[in-house]
């Protein structure tokens, strides 16, 4: 909830190029109505945010095209993930939400727009996420070497990519907390929006006694596939562990930071170790690349692994993951089947997304 990502890409069969990236903000008032939205929240309510940030994507597309002296004629299709508002897999009645209505993009822009990614995921019974894994093939996987892709953004979560040499299946799941605690107890204690190069956090000094109390909880034991949110991590989640850890002095707030840091980087390194232990190359992208101390954990509790940003490789941490929904559109558009079963759970392929067409066929 940063910022919206903009990415302009152009795809040519299994080749995808970024052309343009751009973040633009969302204003403090709608991001604070957007972390306020729980189960509780009113039709009304979430209604409004649903147009609110339709306009605001839409914004986006435009400005990115005027940056880059592009007509909508320029542009096969828009795909939009839209904000995950709630996202619970679980049965008796899985089910996730993201807002964002792609029908005012469509008519603003004047783009046939592919919106509704998950969904349907879900609906053959898998969890709906993570999605990333489908781009990460064409782009990352290697002949032979064994190597891992980790996305760190509110949720952290990992693909695993067998060399092309084996035969073996290619899977990820999402791991926990990426950066969704750290942002809200950094928020909490300091008003700022996130921990800044982790500084904060590098001032604390991990409690071990805490960070084994907190990877006792359930989800980080539980079997792929898998996959999470803020509805489940949150800093209710988090206030509810820390009143139940029962120590003679609480940790002081920077530590919790430095622990939370920890929790992040043991939870994903333990992801590798447990399912893919032949791993040698790990891959970051997604925010969390942008913290020091968190990576240098990360690095510390993958001693076999080398660890690098996909920036390394010339792809922009930042902008993979709306690479990743420009690549299901077009697969949505063409036909394609966009989930890969053996990461989401579901029960076969399936096409993913719905179009929003703005003009009538002629």
């Amino acid at each position: 909830m940063d910022a919206v990502d903009a990415a302009l890409v152009d795809i040519s069969g299994n080749q995808i190029n970024l052309i343009d990236y751009r973040q633009y903000p969302i204003r403090v008032e709608l991001n604070g109505a957007l972390k306020s939205v729980t189960g509780n929240s009113s039709i009304d309510f979430v209604s409004r945010l649903d147009v609110r940030l339709g306009r605001l994507f839409a914004d986006a597309v435009v400005n990115l095209l005027h940056d880059n002296n592009l007509d909508k004629t320029d542009i096969a299709a828009i795909g939009c993930h839209g904000q995950t508002i709630l996202h619970r897999p679980e049965p008796p009645e899985p089910a996730t939400l993201q807002i964002g209505d792609p029908n005012i993009i469509a008519c603003t822009t004047g783009i046939t727009t592919v919106a509704d990614f998950r969904r349907m995921d879900i609906a053959a019974g898998g969890q709906g996420a993570p999605l990333t894994p489908v781009l990460h093939i064409p782009l990352f996987r290697h002949p032979t070497r064994y190597r891992g892709i980790v996305n760190i953004g509110g949720m952290a979560n990992i693909t695993i990519l067998p060399p092309l040499t084996t035969n073996h299946t290619v899977y990820g799941f999402d791991t926990g907390p990426g950066n969704v605690l750290l942002d809200a107890w950094v928020y909490k204690h300091t008003g700022q929006s996130m921990d800044r190069d982790g500084r904060w956090a590098a001032s604390g000094i991990p409690d071990l006694n805490l960070l084994d109390y907190l990877l006792r909880d359930e989800y980080l034991h539980r079997e792929p596939p898998k996959s999470t949110g803020r509805d489940y991590f949150n800093l209710q989640w988090l206030q509810k562990k820390l009143d139940g850890f029962r120590q003679p002095s609480s940790p002081r707030p920077e530590d919790v930071q430095a622990t939370l840091a920890e929790l992040t980087a043991v939870t994903i390194s333990n992801a590798f170790i447990n399912h893919a232990p032949a791993t040698r190359e790990v891959i970051v992208c997604g925010g969390g690349v942008h913290n020091p101390f968190l990576i240098q954990s990360l690095i510390r509790h993958l001693p076999a692994c080398e660890v690098k940003s996909t920036a390394d490789m010339g792809i922009n941490p930042d902008a993979l993951e709306a690479m990743t929904f420009a690549w299901l559109a077009r697969c949505r558009i063409e036909g394609i089947a966009g989930n890969l079963p053996a990461v989401t759970g579901a029960s076969g392929p399936v096409l993913l997304g719905c179009i929003y067409a703005p003009h009538a066929q002629s």
